[in-house]
């Protein structure tokens, strides 16, 4: 099932003087296209699915009546985003947000190794570091079952299953293709937060990739 965003028939440039025109289907082309991605952004800040909503709301809002002064020095999409990580960054602080998004971060960049210590040599061994247990290497036809609908739904399973800042920065740097330097801005990390947080979740999405794959070869 292809994406809102490959279904799109408006180029960027075109969907901006949609935009500028007032013209209702290009917006709900932007609508379709980012909506949900920027509701699962929501939930990294706000607390409840209802006010990530409202946030959502706000940011559409906030573009239609900002897109006049979008001056095209990011990618249309990137400023969207960060309209809404402003949005939301002041309704979490207005709600009282349990734990800030910056403290998750902090909280998930000290998590244990992000690969299991026992797929590595251990000290004493003349490769301490290197591999052990490597990864698991696609076998023949791996490359068409990575395109496969059902792989694409278990990466999007392990995305979803990942802490919350995880997630969000995965989601944001794989997913969306917003670049690092990008992200750092708008969710306040710094780089090395930024790196260890997508490096941690790459690696769990591997590794459920991993299984899914052992899985079919031992049904095989």
């Amino acid at each position: 099932m292809s994406s809102p965003s490959e279904r799109s028939t408006l180029s960027e440039p075109d969907l901006i003087a949609g935009l500028r025109r007032r013209d209702e289907a290009a917006f709900m082309e932007l609508v379709e296209r980012y909506h949900q991605q920027l509701v699962r952004l929501a939930m990294s800040f706000v607390s409840t699915p209802a006010a990530a909503e409202d946030v959502v709301q706000e940011t559409w809002l906030g573009v239609l009546k900002g897109i006049d002064r979008f001056e095209e020095r990011s990618s249309l999409k990137t400023w969207i985003f960060r309209i809404l990580t402003n949005r939301a960054k002041t309704r979490g602080v207005r709600d009282s947000r349990v734990v800030p998004f910056s403290a998750l971060a902090a909280e998930e960049t000290g998590e244990g190794p992000s690969v299991e210590p026992e797929r590595f040599f251990g000290p004493g061994h003349r490769i301490e570091g290197h591999w052990a247990v490597p990864p698991t290497p696609w076998a023949a036809g791996g490359e068409e079952r990575a395109l496969s609908r059902e792989t694409r739904e278990v990466i999007g399973a392990a995305i979803d299953a990942l802490p919350p800042a995880q997630r969000t920065v995965i989601s944001l740097r794989d997913v969306e293709g917003v670049d690092a330097e990008e992200v750092c801005r708008l969710l306040d990390l710094t780089e090395g937060n930024q790196r260890v947080l997508l490096h941690r979740a790459r690696t769990k999405v591997r590794r459920a990739l991993e299984d899914y794959f052992a899985s079919g070869e031992e049904a095989a």
